[in-house]
């Protein structure tokens, strides 16, 4: 005989507590792990240092191992510091002991990740590293730990609690190692001079590599409208209508680039004088117009239209000459903004 079945479903006030229940967890985790972090830096000191050093010093590569949750952040650390100007890579402690120790050299420094510093697997194969001649790191929470004592250098990581409330998940101490390999890669970033080009070279792909590699030179429009200072307004607004960039570049033979006459410098002109018909475009137009130069990244277009609240850039060639001219919807066809 089929038993009717029960609903689960809470009552109302019962999803309620839950709910305010649910939030009062979460933020007593990220108060917990922002405190474990917060801790971090108070305890950083000349270890941290001494590692960079290594690191920089070092004719080979950073290997980065770990186990479980630890191997996780091993891997993202590994990423990050690849992308940072420190050629790196991650080996599973579990694999490294079944062949992948070949893949470290005796230039190398392994950065070991362990929270009690007592995983078996990285314990089998640090002593392996250091025959060979390889360098350790060891990032752990427990500095008497087995792990810490075979470092040639030990960063601390300890953490007062995890954020999980039976005080066993990897939690604090997972958020606390990734920081801390996360401080150690921009601390090589900055030590090696590494810059927007050096980033963009290691990041080609997707927005952040079009911000990066897309040039002015790249985006911008040739094709310039253009006329002298002499030239009526409805001579500047034809051209201007022409040009489809709603704009148009004042030249003088002599001077170059002198001004740009705008939808806006027509309407404010229009507003005040009425009749444009005999007005000369030099009456009217913006003088000292912001320019750009070719080879700048695009993304500096960007935030130089934005700071100046503007719609339109004048692009220049390494002479100062006018060499084209870009407005925001160029920007936006280009996927820059």
């Amino acid at each position: 005989m089929n038993q009717a079945i029960k609903s689960t479903e809470p009552s109302s006030a019962l999803r309620a507590h839950d709910l305010d229940r649910a939030v009062l967890m979460g933020r007593q985790v990220l108060e917990i792990e922002a405190a474990a972090v917060a801790a971090l830096g108070q305890r950083l000191g000349s270890e941290f240092g001494k590692a960079v050093v290594l690191i920089l010093e070092s004719r080979g590569r950073v290997v980065v191992s770990g186990i479980g949750k630890s191997g996780h952040i091993a891997r993202k650390l590994a990423a990050t510091f690849a992308s940072t100007g420190t050629p790196a890579y991650f080996v599973h402690a579990a694999e490294a002991v079944h062949g992948d120790l070949g893949m470290i050299t005796r230039d190398d420094v392994l950065i070991a990740i362990s929270n009690s510093g007592e995983n078996d697997e990285l314990l089998t194969i640090v002593p392996l590293v250091k025959r060979l001649g390889g360098k350790l790191i060891a990032i752990t929470g427990n500095e008497s730990s087995s792990l810490a004592q075979e470092a040639d250098i030990h960063l601390d990581a300890r953490v007062a609690q995890e954020a999980c409330p039976l005080n066993l998940a990897p939690t604090a101490s997972t958020t606390a190692a990734l920081a801390l390999g996360d401080a150690l890669a921009v601390a090589l970033l900055d030590a090696r001079g590494f810059g927007a080009d050096d980033f963009a070279r290691s990041h080609p792909g997707g927005a952040l590599g079009r911000k990066l590699l897309t040039h002015v030179g790249d985006v911008m429009r040739s094709d310039v409208p253009t006329l002298d200072e002499a030239a009526a307004v409805p001579v500047a607004l034809a051209a201007m209508t022409k040009g489809g960039m709603g704009m148009a570049v004042v030249l003088d033979a002599q001077a170059g680039i002198t001004g740009i006459f705008t939808d806006g410098d027509l309407r404010r002109a229009m507003e005040r004088l009425g009749d444009l018909r005999a007005t000369p475009v030099a009456a009217v137009m913006t003088r000292h117009p912001r320019c750009i130069g070719a080879r700048r990244l695009a993304v500096e277009a960007v935030d130089m239209m934005e700071a100046n609240k503007i719609n339109q850039l004048l692009v220049t060639d390494e002479a100062g000459k006018l060499c084209g001219a870009l407005n925001m919807h160029d920007l936006f066809r280009a996927k820059v903004v």
